[in-house]
């Protein structure tokens, strides 16, 4: 393997700039006449796999709605994650995982350690017990090539309360989006390490000198447009990847509007890469 920034950037290049999450709540379930258990679950994941596996750059699981389902839900995330990275796509698990010592070790080795069964390509992390608690993650990511996506100015309404907040001359979100890119220097073409800026946030931190991907969810049924895109990451649209659910997803259960939603956003941010 070569590490997960070069991946990214390979996959980017070849497949275009959009993640395509995996969000199999209830209300979808019922959209797409999928019984609300861990059976209507793995038919929705399995779906989405067939449709867009093999064609968007990063396909992003959401661990939340699989473990509702217990251990069958996670046997189907297992087995989903799986499936997408034999059809060729970086799998970014969404788990959101952020805590200090032994705990933050068990998490990484889930999650990033090529024995364990829900081992993704990368993982959503949260750097609110401070970015320096993630280490075991940061540590595993390098040992075991795989990557992570810090979260940093998030577009819910209740982060700017804590991520805009203003210590020693800068914001919480711009102290973690430094604290990332340290810990890039030198990686070409991307760094392994990226942060998660949401694609509507007002007052956005520098990107320049992250040295890698910025995840961007917040398109399309959340509001976010191309213009919110180059508007919030300026010079640094190389590394931006884009992150849609519901605006794929109400398109199922067909695979074939599926597979053309994933389409329409690809060609929608090709700019990103040009």
């Amino acid at each position: 393997m070569t590490g997960f920034g070069a991946r990214l950037d390979a996959a980017l290049d070849e497949r275009g700039s959009l993640c395509v999450g995996i969000d199999p709540h209830p209300g979808l379930l019922a959209a797409w006449g999928l019984s609300d258990d861990a059976v209507g679950l793995g038919r929705f994941a399995d779906t989405c796999v067939e449709a867009f596996g093999g064609l968007a750059a990063v396909v992003k699981p959401q661990s939340a709605f699989f473990e509702t389902y217990g251990s069958a839900g996670i046997a189907v995330l297992e087995r989903t994650v799986v499936a997408a990275q034999a059809a060729g796509a970086l799998v970014l698990l969404d788990v959101k995982r952020g805590d200090i010592g032994s705990t933050m070790t068990a998490y990484a080795r889930a999650y990033l350690d090529p024995a364990s069964p829900l081992a993704a390509d990368a993982i959503t992390v949260s750097p609110f017990l401070g970015v320096g608690s993630l280490d075991p993650a940061f540590a595993a990511a390098t040992e075991h090539e795989r990557g992570l996506f810090v979260l940093a100015a998030t577009s819910n309404p209740e982060g700017p309360q804590v991520q805009q907040a203003v210590v020693a001359g800068r914001s919480v979100a711009q102290a973690v989006v430094d604290d990332v890119g340290a810990r890039n220097a030198g990686a070409t073409p991307l760094g392994s390490f990226g942060v998660v800026a949401g694609a509507t946030i007002a007052d956005p931190p520098d990107f320049t000198a992250l040295g890698g991907a910025v995840l961007a969810p917040g398109v399309g049924a959340q509001g976010g447009t191309a213009d919110d895109v180059r508007r919030i990451f300026g010079a640094s649209l190389r590394a931006v990847v884009p992150s849609v659910s519901r605006e794929v997803l109400r398109a199922g259960p067909d695979v074939a509007a599926l597979r053309a939603a994933v389409e329409r956003l690809v060609a929608d941010f090709a700019f990103l890469r040009d």
